[in-house]
């Protein structure tokens, strides 16, 4: 067998992405014990960072072992009990698996869809709670398959009023856009790092408030080999998996340390650094950094003479969707930017398969040299295969995006 060497890919779709160099140095650290004081004093520091990330106040911030579905997968799978209802609002192929992962829960699921490329109002939703009554509303933030952005700013207050859990994935936009879980009143997020927190899929940050808590915790269990006689076991009926049971997890995290699992280290040191670099370069400077990006990605392929997809005023700010031309083949178009120039571009799913590209501008990608490569690549492709468009006014006009934005930037500086 050969020493690894993948290509050097320039990862331009709707993520995985390529990895901050930092975030790649740290996952290289030397490994130690899982209960050395020095590893648990590196839980410690990642849990005080994710509430920075989030936004939030909650004790309960860690991470679930495991890619984004884990964190998903835990969070639904401790608070959903056989017949609990579930609301889940579909905008994409996201909304599917939550309801997806809530029926294998035995919930009693009801969903409300919406045309791929639009969002819900808050109006909608609320019409389903007081229809539905349910347990729980699980809801995307940033869908990829449709590169849209669901707003959550008005759903923790209806959620309150009507006595419902508020749970969101948002995997895909936190980082590159905004996301304040104790405003928003949000009951419990998970989140991976392969999209706008620039780092590998493998670790899922969780946040749980202590609504959530008290109520996942009337479910909690302490396994035999373990308990001690101060242990005491919840009332409510015992959470269906062993591993994503978060009451058995937070003791794991907690000040008495109960075995649960062998921490993943060195995707805690991967997460612990994804972290550190977002609120180094300051979260509200990503959003922008992450906007100007997606802007100016935008403004370049419709240079191009592609049509974009959507309801662009909920795009999310990190990938933007683009029909097809009738006339190019959008799976050769994608194979000659991937062979013939190393960047990958992405197709979707379900009714958006062959009909959509998706094109990512992301954590360590969302800068000006990978959207100005990405478009001229794009540009050469196209008019290869027979797609009219006028020459060079892609990366001119992703050129003007980034000076327009410049511009403001020292004009605000200057003003301060």
């Amino acid at each position: 067998m050969k020493t690894l060497s993948p290509p050097p890919r320039l990862l331009m779709g709707p993520g995985p992405i390529n990895c901050y160099p930092r975030v790649l140095t740290a996952m290289s650290t030397q490994l130690v014990g899982q209960y050395d004081p020095v590893m648990t004093g590196y839980m410690n520091e990642v849990m005080a960072l994710y509430r920075q990330v989030f936004m939030t106040q909650n004790k309960q911030t860690f991470l679930v072992d495991g890619t984004s579905r884990a964190g998903i997968e835990a969070v639904l799978v401790s608070a959903i009990e056989p017949g609990d209802k579930v609301l889940v609002p579909i905008f994409g192929r996201f909304g599917h698996l939550l309801a997806e992962i809530a029926e294998r829960c035995d919930a009693d699921v009801h969903t409300i869809e919406v045309e791929w490329g639009q969002v819900f109002t808050p109006e909608q939703i609320e019409d389903a709670i007081k229809r539905v009554q349910p347990k729980m509303l699980a809801i995307v933030q940033g869908d990829t398959s449709t590169t849209m952005l669901q707003p959550l700013e008005h759903l923790g207050e209806i959620c309150r009023r009507h006595d419902v859990l508020f749970y969101s994935d948002a995997t895909a936009s936190i980082g590159g856009n905004p996301f304040e879980t104790d405003k928003w009143q949000l009951d419990a997020v998970s989140v991976g790092l392969q999209k706008c927190l620039g780092g590998p899929s493998g670790s899922a940050p969780i946040t749980l408030n202590e609504r959530y808590v008290e109520l996942v915790g009337k479910r909690r269990h302490v396994e035999a080999g373990i308990r001690s006689s101060h242990h005491e076991n919840g009332k409510s009926s015992r959470i269906r998996s062993n591993y994503f049971d978060l009451p058995m997890i937070m003791d794991y995290w907690g000040s008495e340390r109960l075995n649960h699992h062998t921490e993943a280290a060195s995707m805690l040191y991967c997460a612990r650094e994804c972290a550190i670099n977002l609120i180094e370069e300051g979260i509200e400077n990503t959003i922008v950094r992450h906007k100007v990006a997606g802007d100016a990605m935008l403004a370049g392929v419709k240079a191009l003479n592609l049509m974009p997809f959507g309801d662009l005023a909920h795009k999310m700010h990190n990938v933007v969707g683009v029909y097809i031309p009738d006339c190019v083949d959008g799976e050769t178009i994608r194979h000659q930017m991937l062979h013939d120039f190393n960047i990958e571009i992405g197709t979707s799913f379900g009714p958006l398969q062959g009909k959509i590209w998706r094109i990512g501008t992301m954590g360590y990608n969302a800068r000006p040299d990978a959207v100005y490569q990405t478009l001229q690549s794009l540009e050469t492709v196209l008019r290869r295969n027979g797609h009219a468009m006028p020459l060079g006014e892609a990366v001119d006009n992703a050129y003007a995006v980034y000076a327009s934005e410049h511009s403001t930037a020292k004009n605000t500086d200057e003003e301060k």
